[in-house]
Order: structure tokens, then C-alpha cells, then sequence
């Protein structure tokens, strides 16, 4: 990039027009555009500004707003000083920082193919990544509403009548065929920043769900709803991360999809992806079937899965008898051989995990009983048919099923035509429910590692499940608007950069000493703000000035603590 002067050549004026362009090499030879209208400004501020193009490759210009050369002293009629717009800049600047170094802001800008758009696509795509990051919505909303809330369109160089939602969807469209290029990109610069391993891939599924028909979408199909909502069609999200959180890949199937039948297709991409190596793969008990178990042991992919609760009746005697390793307070681990030698069973017992079991079993014993007293009732009081008080049961013990096997139910007809219900209780259920509550178990063909170090790598899959949470709650990734298919994927590969700068900035506070929650730390930075002043001269010209709101004592310190420095004000591409 270099600092190009518009005007005449010889103009005698103090202030010159200047323009950022960049070079680039297309077919026809070398071309340039326009990163940036840098306005009229001073030579001392030119000069500077042409030393930051000099340095990193980039469209944004949070490096061109520190001042540069001599200051500059006019008069000015202080009882006139007014303030002008107010918006919010730390989030969306820390946003950029973050881009910056995971290089994804050159990444796209020479991955996306350039064509005869008046604002390229790259930029369009750190827009839409910058706004899931710290105001998620829709992208009508954020043309409409966020754009000029925001500080987007000077950090970014998008002037306000290019941004429409027209220009975001068809970004989406651009930025979707990078999908798997754009997991690389990220797998090995985190690998660079952090000296990631890869060598404990947590596996997990969960679902999203549609605000309308979506019938245009093959995908869309109604299925188990981790989000509570069987009323709408949804997508399955397959999401694969390292042991520390940060995401290598994912993949969207089809609503109704079983996660037990999505093992084999995640292992194959990124094995194509990434090679094979001793990867260890850590799943949970969906994930569990012959099928799958076949396909891991064929090519000796080492593994770490969860086991249904009924598969325990196979251990009863090890549950009651031996030694048991405490590996922390209220929770043991045990481990048992299989019978060929080539597997280990991690037996587990938590004491919290007990108490809990133990009030879920009471509560659903309770709402049985109570659900069939007024079945009951109901026959006392009129005739019933017997279908009926069938089905009336079967929907009471769907909804309660983790007290169904303690009760047997009986509905008959009576001589006198009259249907009654009787039930009593199955104390055998009851007695291996109370010796097993706080149990479960893992299977793994890993021989050389004790009990407690793979219960605590089976234990890092919560990562995955904290990945979809925060995809859920912070960058709302539900519900889904857009209705086709390819529209669809692309806003979940924007919320997926979006975790990912979120996990970056984690790993940057790990470093710095601050934890591994970022949250706090996003929110006390992004309260930082971008203040229009307006200068009345002596002249009788006003100067507008587009500072940054000075950092209080504690966001001064925690952008120490991260190493990041602070602009000290924001050049007007209008003025």
C-alpha cells in the first residue's frame, strides 16, 4: 500500500487530499484501488499515515489513527465546544486487533477472488464477523440500525451508501466456498500462537432451529431440538475442538440426523483435512454404536467415549467390591479390563453427580404417581375407554421417563364395563436405580494410560459444549432467518470466526494472567467509546475531531495486561 496526493501537484495550499491505494496483480497486468479516502489533511499527518501503510498488509485503519509530527495550535472558542455523535469503538477495535493477528484480515483479502465490486468482499466479511462478535443480529437489522451505531464503516473504509444488506448477503455468498481453507488458516496460526498439539479431538453435535418454513432448505427438517423447540425445523451442527476449546472444524447435516450416525463423516474430514496422526477422539455416549465402534477400530484410531447407563448391569460386581483411585474430592475412578484385552472400561463415581441422580428420581417418581392418581380418578368418575387410559399413560411416562421402569401399570375393563387402573412397583428396579445413581462409565482402547488421566481428557469435552453455549447465548447464532441452504451455512461459518476471535481473545487473557473467561474482560473493553468534538475557530471553522474516549484505571490495565495499545483518535472520512 502506498499514500497517493490528490490535486494539483504544485498547489501552494497547506492541505492536500490524500488517498491509500493499494497494488495488486490481476490477468491484465498490475492494478490499483482505493483502500481508503484519507481526506484533507495536513503533511505531518500524511507522513504519518504513509509510514503505517508502509507496515501491515490490511484494509482496516486502526493503525492510522495514532497522531503523527508536529502538533498543530489554533484558537478556539472554548464556551462553543460541543459533542457530536457517540458510539460505541472498544469491542469492534478489539475485534480488529484480534483479526489482525490470527491474519485473517489478509488471509481473506487474498483468498476471496476480487472482481468489479465497488467494496471487496473481504471487507464486507470482517464486517459481518466484527458485528456477530459484539452486536449479533440479523443483516437487516445491523444495516439499518447498528451501521451508524457503530464505528464499522470508518475502521473499515465502507462509506454509509455502500453498506446495504443486499452487499452483506451477497457477502455471505463469497465468503462460504473459503469454508474449509479458512479452518486451516485458523488450525495453524492458533497452533503458532499457542504451540497447540492437536492431540485430543473433542467431539460434540447440537442443533439450531428456523424462524419460518425454511422450504427452501433440504436440511431443515424437524428432529431432536436441544434448544426445546420440536415446533420448528432445525440443522445439526457437528463441531470438532482441542482439548483447550479452539475449534479445528464443523459441519452441518440434516435436522433429523442421529449424532451417532455423523462419527464417520467429522473423522474422515478432518483426516482429509489434517492427515492422519495418533489423535486421541473423545466423544460422549450418543455418539456410541457398533457401527461406529467398527469404524474407529479399523484403522486403530485411538478413542475415549461414553457408554450408556445400561451397559453398568454389566459391572455390578466391580461397582461393589475392589479399589477404587480418588483422583478429587467426591470423585473416584476405577478401570476394568475387557475380557480380549484390547479395551479399557473407566468405571466413575461422583458423589454430586449421586445426590443429583437421586433427586431426579424422586421428582419423577412423584409426578408419576401423582399423574396416575388423577387417571385414576378420572375412571372413578366416568366411563373410560380403555385406549384412551392407555394412551393418557404412555404420554404420562414419555414425559417422565426417568422414574417409567420403577412402576408396573395395569389397565383393565371390569365386568361392569368400567376401565380401571392399578399399578405397583418394581423394587428391583429401585434397588439397581439406588446402587447406580452417581455411576457411568467410559470405554477406550487406550492401554497405557491410567484411569484418571483419561477421565480427566474424557472431561474436557465439556469445551465443546461451552463452545455451543456461548454460540447460543453470546453470538446468537439462534434462530436461524435466512431460508436458503447456502445462506444458512454461511451465517454459521460467521458465527464459527466469531467463536473463534472470541476463544483467541481466551487464550490472550490465559496468557496474560487474567483467566480463561474472556466475557468480563470483552464487556469492560467494548464500554470504550468514539466521541465526535466539534472546535469552533477564531476563524469562524469548525474542526471535528473524532477522539477515543480515555480508558478508566481498569480498562487502562487490562489492555497493559493484554499488550494492546489504544488509538488516540479516529480521522472523519467525511471531513
Amino acid at each position: 500500500m502506498y499514500l497517493k496526493r490528490c490535486g494539483p501537484v504544485k498547489s501552494k495550499k497547506e492541505q492536500v487530499y490524500w488517498e491509500l491505494v493499494e497494488s495488486y496483480r490481476t490477468e491484465r497486468g498490475p492494478r490499483q484501488r482505493v483502500v481508503a479516502y484519507l481526506g484533507d489533511i495536513n503533511r505531518a499527518e500524511g507522513e504519518g499515515i504513509k509510514r503505517a501503510a508502509e507496515g501491515k498488509k490490511g484494509y482496516w485503519q486502526a493503525r492510522l489513527f495514532d497522531a503523527e509530527g508536529e502538533p498543530e495550535w489554533v484558537e478556539v472558542d472554548t464556551k462553543r465546544v460541543k459533542v457530536g455523535r457517540v458510539r460505541d469503538f472498544g469491542g469492534y477495535w478489539l475485534g480488529l486487533e484480534i483479526l489482525d493477528r490470527l491474519e485473517l484480515t489478509s488471509f481473506l483479502e487474498e483468498t476471496i477472488p476480487h472482481g468489479r465490486e465497488d467494496i471487496e468482499w473481504s471487507v464486507m466479511s470482517l464486517s459481518l464477523i466484527l458485528w456477530r462478535l459484539c452486536e449479533p443480529s440479523s443483516e437487516l437489522h445491523m444495516v439499518e440500525h447498528l451501521y451508524d451505531k457503530s464505528p464499522v464503516g470508518e475502521l473499515l473504509g465502507i462509506p454509509d451508501e455502500k453498506m446495504n444488506d443486499n452487499r452483506l448477503y451477497r457477502s455471505l455468498d463469497n465468503l462460504l466456498p473459503h469454508k474449509e481453507a479458512l479452518e486451516k488458516h485458523l488450525k495453524e496460526r492458533l497452533g503458532q500462537l499457542f504451540n497447540l498439539e492437536y492431540d485430543l479431538l473433542l467431539y460434540d453435535v447440537t442443533s439450531t432451529y428456523f424462524e419460518g418454513e425454511a422450504a427452501g432448505n433440504e436440511q431443515a427438517k424437524r428432529g431432536y431440538s436441544r434448544d426445546h423447540r420440536p415446533d420448528c425445523k432445525q440443522v445439526c451442527i457437528a463441531l470438532v475442538v482441542s482439548r483447550e476449546g479452539l475449534p479445528l472444524g464443523y459441519e452441518v447435516f440434516d435436522g433429523n440426523r442421529h449424532d451417532s450416525t455423523t462419527v464417520e463423516d467429522i473423522v474422515t474430514k478432518i483426516e482429509s483435512q489434517y492427515g492422519r496422526s495418533e489423535r486421541i477422539w473423545v466423544m460422549d455416549r450418543g455418539m456410541l454404536s457398533e457401527d461406529n465402534m467398527e469404524f474407529l477400530q479399523s484403522k486403530k484410531r485411538r478413542y475415549i467415549i461414553g457408554t450408556p447407563k445400561s451397559q453398568l448391569k454389566h459391572f455390578e460386581q466391580e461397582l461393589l467390591s475392589g479399589e477404587w483411585e480418588k483422583i478429587r474430592e467426591g470423585m473416584e475412578v476405577k478401570s476394568c479390563k475387557s475380557p480380549d484385552g484390547d479395551e479399557t472400561f473407566i468405571l466413575c463415581r461422583s458423589a454430586d453427580r449421586a445426590q443429583k441422580e437421586k433427586a431426579i428420581h424422586e421428582r419423577f417418581e412423584k409426578r408419576i404417581e401423582r399423574g396416575l392418581q388423577k387417571i385414576a380418578e378420572s375412571c372413578r368418575k366416568r366411563k373410560q375407554k380403555v385406549g384412551i387410559i392407555e394412551r393418557r399413560v404412555g404420554r404420562l411416562l414419555g414425559a417422565n421417563t426417568r422414574a417409567a421402569g420403577l412402576f408396573n401399570i395395569k389397565v383393565r375393563e371390569d365386568k361392569a364395563g368400567k376401565t380401571t387402573i392399578s399399578w405397583t412397583k418394581e423394587e428391583a428396579w429401585r434397588e439397581w436405580a439406588e446402587l447406580s445413581e452417581g455411576y457411568y462409565m467410559l470405554r477406550t482402547n487406550i492401554t497405557d494410560w491410567q484411569a484418571g488421566d483419561l477421565w480427566e481428557a474424557y472431561i474436557q469435552l465439556t469445551q465443546a459444549e461451552t463452545a455451543f453455549r456461548i454460540q447460543k447465548s453470546d453470538l446468537k447464532i439462534r434462530p436461524i432467518w435466512h431460508q436458503k441452504e447456502d445462506r444458512v451455512k454461511a451465517h454459521i461459518l460467521v458465527c464459527f470466526l466469531a467463536y473463534v476471535l472470541w476463544k483467541m481473545l481466551g487464550q490472550m487473557c490465559k496468557r496474560a494472567g487474567l483467566g480463561t473467561e474472556p466475557r468480563k474482560v470483552f464487556d469492560e473493553i467494548a464500554q470504550i467509546k468514539v466521541v465526535d468534538v466539534l472546535l469552533p475557530t477564531k476563524q469562524g471553522t469548525i474542526i471535528t475531531r473524532r477522539c477515543i474516549s480515555q480508558p478508566t484505571k481498569a480498562q487502562a490495565t487490562l489492555l497493559q495486561r493484554l499488550n494492546i495499545h489504544l488509538p488516540e483518535y479516529m480521522k472523519p472520512y467525511n471531513l
